[in-house]
């Protein structure tokens, strides 16, 4: 078929009923990647009752932290290889055994060590998600299709950091602590299940009808990608600038995660009974922040600002929204406005976040995308694997003091967007070749 031809199917099946075995499969990634989000948050939500029960000290605690970020990081990388050798279907399904496997040890481990172990395991099968959803949703969607199924499944990080609070209290009450790791690891393995026995590639699969799977390939003639090496992308100064970016803001949202559970119980003495309802508010206002921050640049763009302009304007408001943990101490006490404060910092990240990773798209051509992300990515990790440290020393050297944390959690973000400024100082109205 030629691609005119194939284009006047692809769009006489977008009129007709094509089917949608594909959103099915995007439902899968769904599921995955909220599961993925719920394992990684149960440590920081069981924070209190851990480091009483079993006397972790707060460098305990970011040590554990850094085992995870260590193998998430150095994975990442090596985990689309995989991806591509042993093809998304047993390729995520290993994964996710792995990090399922890896969840589930957390019930059996006596001592920092033994958490440690856990934790690295579990950077290594998680650093797979998102490597095997995109690949998974390159095999199945056109590409004007793919960014919405993206987002979809992306989606699914925020509610398994809503899930997470909600869940995880309740089992740890109803039947212990260690329970709740076996749990939410078991819900992996059911996932594992429906995706052996459900997903195939579009051509292998029997429920696909012919006009979808037209639809899917409908613009498959495209030129081959070229792989860029890695030296060519780090040459180019808009490569770091995203890179520093991801490096000095990722481990704000990693302190979000793992210690803010530590901090309203030490702060408000929040327990596993009372700590659902202002997680879910911090996660729910990130979630919102994201696909805020994201229609902020475009939505200035479509009214003829500059890619340039606007891009940079979203992440400023974002960078100064971001100024609202400064004053979280200001809040003299009052549990909900300092929830508030905290809330309107994670939705400026996540906005932030949003608009950094479409830095890679602005600066670089679609075929470098994936590279450039990915190293976004393993900056992001490396960053936050070096803070998880030093953040427990300072609360066991200054006695809990929080302050100094909140107050470099929200400045770092101006400085970020100064280098991003010094890096990056022109992004083309297109993405320019390599």
């Amino acid at each position: 078929m030629t691609p005119a031809a194939r284009t006047s199917s692809a769009e006489s099946a977008s009129g007709s009923k094509t089917g949608r075995l594909r959103w099915y499969i995007c439902g899968l990634l769904f599921f995955a990647t909220t599961v993925n989000y719920m394992d990684r948050q149960v440590l920081g939500i069981l924070k209190p009752v851990l480091a009483r029960d079993l006397h972790w000290s707060e460098a305990d605690f970011g040590w554990i932290i850094f085992a995870f970020q260590l193998s998430y990081a150095f994975m990442m990388p090596v985990a689309g290889r995989v991806m591509d050798w042993l093809g998304t279907r047993f390729g995520y399904a290993l994964a996710v055994l792995v990090w399922s496997l890896a969840s589930m040890s957390h019930a059996f481990a006596r001592n920092v060590f033994q958490f440690g172990i856990a934790r690295f395991g579990l950077g290594v099968g998680e650093s797979a998600n998102f490597p095997a959803a995109v690949k998974t949703v390159a095999e199945w969607f056109p590409r004007r299709e793919r960014a919405l199924a993206t987002g979809f499944f992306n989606s699914g990080s925020n509610l398994g950091a809503l899930a997470a609070p909600l869940l995880v209290p309740f089992v740890a009450r109803a039947f212990g602590w260690r329970s709740a790791f076996l749990i939410t690891g078991g819900l992996d393995l059911v996932w594992i299940a429906v995706w052996l026995a459900f997903y195939r590639s579009p051509r292998e699969h029997r429920l696909l009808g012919r006009a979808e799977l037209e639809l899917i390939e409908s613009d498959r003639d495209a030129a081959p990608v070229q792989r860029t090496s890695w030296s060519r992308l780090l040459a180019r100064r808009g490569a770091w600038a995203i890179l520093v970016a991801k490096f000095m803001t990722d481990p704000v949202w990693w302190f979000y995660l793992y210690w803010i559970p530590g901090f309203l119980n030490s702060q408000f003495h929040v327990n596993l009974t009372s700590l659902g309802p202002p997680l879910v508010v911090i996660y729910l206002s990130a979630d919102v922040g994201s696909i805020a921050g994201g229609w902020c640049s475009s939505s200035l763009i479509k009214r003829g600002w500059s890619v340039n302009l606007a891009r940079k304007t979203a992440m400023l408001l974002c960078a100064v929204a971001v100024v609202s943990a400064v004053f979280i101490f200001a809040a003299k006490g009052n549990l909900w406005l300092t929830v508030s404060l905290v809330s309107i910092a994670a939705a400026a990240h996540q906005g932030w976040s949003a608009n950094v990773y479409t830095l890679a798209s602005d600066l670089f051509p679609r075929s470098s995308v994936g590279s450039v992300v990915g190293l976004a990515g393993f900056g992001g990790a490396i960053g936050g694997m070096l803070a998880a440290p030093a953040v427990g020393y300072w609360l066991d050297f200054s006695k809990g003091s929080y302050a100094p944390l909140f107050f470099v959690a929200g400045s770092m973000y101006l400085v970020a967007l100064a280098l991003v400024q010094l890096l990056a100082p022109k992004i083309p109205d297109s993405a320019p070749n390599l």
